[in-house]
């Protein structure tokens, strides 16, 4: 059998698969099952296609997920979330379209010690839009903010996708996660920068005596002192010690862990009930990710036994196109992705055929990585299927319509698609923070 027909049955399966609605997880493995009978040696090869499963996922190297995503239900369950959004929103007065200069700030200090970006934006939308709208904010200024934060989330670490795309694709996983730093601080920086600059041009789009309560001394500082800077430090403390090479990943993780719910035990928040809401939070988004590296790894393997992924590497790099050019096509591809899919069905379409492409073309693994998920995370607000539009949709009332939501985030797509091209054309914005550790 040809390597062109395997490439049909597994990519084109598992791709008709997902587009008719299976799960993720279940379109992997039944696609799995039928490619270890073709083309392992049928029963031989299902033995095969077990002991590769529980290998794929008893590897140490993904421990870091479930850490990170505990810290971000800790945060959420004991109402800390709250008293960081406090904080910042005291310090933050006389800026044209404050409260969501507001959103943006919180959202990015919350993308930085939690691995969740639809629970950022569910949180933000249910407790922020309320409030922006009431005041007379238009809904495109109340909601495209708060769903286009959401989506740093995924750059700026801890990020539980970024683990598992660097687990699924072997590049370094501690590179990868400070990597994104940057290029999500220069997103959060964009959005604030847009929002001042569409409230002068239009200012009807937010209530010009919305300057916030005013406040001086230590009754402006206490909160963001007691609270955000507390808050912040854990991110401080598991970045600094990945780029200084002091722990690992999963080290890091740990800590961050301890410290989110050591601050919830300080401040006499971690109840029993919330401290199982957010273990029970934890299990079943661990369990779910962890579930489908299970399908993604063994997919790839048997990929690679086909022949399929050999053909397609020589097929697309025997026609002599610059590398750029090659990159390129990758990116548009998974930007053609994203408006149809999620990000993990994203990572386990095409890791398998791109990341054999990068290794031959002798690619910067970080530097593709980081363009990955810029990638991952416009697919997050790319209509109609962008999973932080149906976020917002579940939490906005129903006098915002689909329709609204969908033009409020089209500014912040198009900024993060100029992110896109800087990281593309200045590969350092991605690189230089890695190199610091070695």
């Amino acid at each position: 059998m040809s390597w062109q027909i395997a490439a049909w049955i597994l990519l084109g399966g598992s791709t008709v698969l997902l587009f008719i609605g299976m799960p993720v997880a279940l379109t992997f493995i039944t696609i799995n099952i039928l490619g270890a009978w073709l083309y392992m040696g049928g029963e031989i090869g299902l033995m095969q296609l077990a002991r590769n499963s529980v290998s794929s996922v008893a590897a140490f190297s993904l421990t870091p997920i479930p850490l990170f995503v505990l810290m971000g239900e800790v945060l959420f369950h004991t109402g800390l979330a709250l008293k960081v959004i406090d904080g910042i929103e005291r310090l933050i007065t006389r800026v044209p379209g404050r409260l969501a200069v507001v959103a943006v700030v919180a959202g990015t200090v919350f993308s930085a010690i939690s691995g969740s970006t639809i629970a950022t934006t569910a949180m933000l939308g249910s407790l922020m839009l309320p409030v922006m709208l009431a005041r007379g904010y238009h809904a495109r200024i109340a909601t495209g903010p708060i769903m286009a934060i959401g989506a740093v989330d995924m750059l700026i670490p801890p990020s539980a996708l970024t683990v598992l795309l660097g687990s699924l694709s072997g590049i370094s996983i501690s590179k990868l996660l400070v990597g994104g730093v940057m290029p999500g601080v220069i997103l959060s920086v964009a959005f604030v920068l847009w929002i001042v600059l569409r409230v002068r041009i239009t200012p009807s789009w937010a209530p010009a005596a919305d300057t916030g309560e005013r406040r001086i001394g230590w009754d402006r500082w206490n909160l963001f002192v007691a609270y955000v800077l507390p808050t912040l430090s854990i991110f401080g403390v598991v970045v600094g010690a990945l780029a200084a090479g002091w722990a690992t990943p999963t080290e890091c993780a740990a800590l961050g862990s301890f410290a989110t719910m050591l601050l919830a035990v300080l401040y006499r928040r971690l109840t029993w009930e919330a401290l199982v809401k957010s273990l029970k939070g934890t299990a079943a988004i661990s369990g779910m990710i962890l579930f489908i590296i299970l399908g993604a790894t063994t997919f790839a393997q048997i990929l690679s036994f086909s022949g399929a992924s050999n053909g397609l590497v020589e097929m697309i790099t025997g026609h002599g196109l610059p590398t750029g050019m090659i990159v390129l096509g990758m990116m548009l591809m998974l930007i053609f992705l994203g408006i149809f899919v999620d990000q993990i069905s994203m990572m386990m379409i095409t890791l398998p055929i791109f990341m054999p492409i990068v290794n031959v073309l002798g690619i910067d693994p970080v530097w593709f990585g980081v363009m990955f998920l810029i990638c991952m995370q416009l697919g997050l607000l790319l209509p109609p299927h962008g999973l932080l539009l149906m976020t917002m949709r579940g939490v906005a009332p129903p006098s915002v319509s689909m329709g609204t939501i969908f033009i409020a985030v089209v500014p912040y797509v198009v900024m993060s698609l100029l992110l896109l091209a800087a990281v593309f054309f200045v590969p350092g914005i991605a690189t230089w923070l890695p190199r610091l550790i070695g």
